[in-house]
């Protein structure tokens, strides 16, 4: 897939961040992805996937801070 998936949770309250990355995660086919960007390192959302999808996913870093961290997420299967 060409199209370029951004999700930039800076602005989006705390609460419903996780919940948004994890539903945007399971729509991908595999080998699509889409990159995340965030104020800080999510080493927690991380820890999240490497638990709830643990081998169907690979983590990227784009960028990291310390300001900004683009993060690229793909479904792996």
């Amino acid at each position: 897939m060409d199209e370029k998936r951004t999700i930039d949770v800076r602005r989006i309250a705390p609460g419903e961040r996780h919940p948004l990355i994890f539903r945007t995660f399971d729509g991908l086919a595999a080998g699509e992805s889409f990159e995340l960007v965030n104020d800080h390192d999510p080493k927690p959302l991380h820890r999240q996937f490497s638990v709830q999808r643990e081998g169907r996913f690979s983590w990227e870093y784009l960028e990291r801070g310390p300001g900004l961290w683009r993060i690229k997420i793909a479904k792996t299967v």
